[in-house]
């Protein structure tokens, strides 16, 4: 088997080499230890080579993460125990634990596909179609990821409970609860993975899964962050 070459790893502004053939894995307590975090896993993401070619697979039990190519175009949710191959220059992952989202990027030489075509099937990766938002549904989606979006240097950011961003818009809790369920169901329905519950319920972290959706897919942008209301002088 002809040995793959070397990928690159940003986070945080800092660097790592991935070099096969022991792989590298991401977690609490990995080769790059993301954060302290009680509720992301020790080992929650790996690289490894595999069949001549690099792989990310999620060996937590828990956590899914968002994967996306460098357009935000290929959109793939990587639920525990699936993996994928890495096929495109650069692969954007976000994943949230907590309050927390966090995100990093995996560069490589290689191109298998070009930007415009999808993952491998099994691996759950749609080409994403743009989807139409109300105005009150895109501000709501930027007020939740306003801390992610304004991060000078990629890495993590904290997401709002429901509470604190109804009042960043200056709405009421169940006007905000409503307007939710509304995009949920909406991005439900073309086919997002992890915003809705069994039996019909939505998820409980689907204000994490709508974050990472919304900014790995460039569904709003650092630009929206003007359509947000002046925050209150502190002083």
């Amino acid at each position: 088997m002809l040995p793959v070459k070397p990928l690159r790893l940003e986070f945080c502004g800092e660097w790592y080499d991935v070099t096969e053939p022991d792989g590298f894995s991401i977690g609490r307590e990995s080769n790059l230890m993301i954060d302290d975090n009680p509720y992301l896993h020790r080992r929650f993401l790996q690289i490894y080579p595999e069949f001549g070619m690099w792989w990310l697979g999620n060996v937590g039990n828990l956590l899914s993460a968002t994967v996306t190519d460098a357009t935000g175009h290929v959109q793939a949710w990587l639920s525990p125990g699936a993996r994928l191959p890495i096929v495109f220059e650069r692969l954007h992952v976000l994943f949230s634990a907590g309050a927390t989202t966090y995100d990093f990027t995996i560069y490589s030489d290689d191109d298998f596909y070009s930007s415009s075509s999808a993952l491998a099937s099994a691996a759950g990766a749609t080409t994403m179609e743009p989807i139409p938002l109300t105005s009150s549904q895109r501000l709501l989606i930027v007020a939740l990821a306003e801390n992610v979006l304004r991060q000078r240097v990629p890495g993590r950011g904290e997401i709002p409970t429901s509470v604190q961003a109804a009042s960043r818009l200056g709405w009421t809790i169940t006007a905000f609860n409503r307007k939710l369920d509304n995009v949920c169901e909406k991005l439900d329905k073309v086919g997002v993975a992890g915003l809705r519950g069994g039996r019909g319920k939505l998820a409980t972290n689907r204000r994490a899964r709508l974050v990472e959706y919304a900014v790995s897919t460039r569904l709003v942008g650092v630009d929206d962050l003007a359509l947000l209301p002046v925050a209150a002088d502190p002083n």
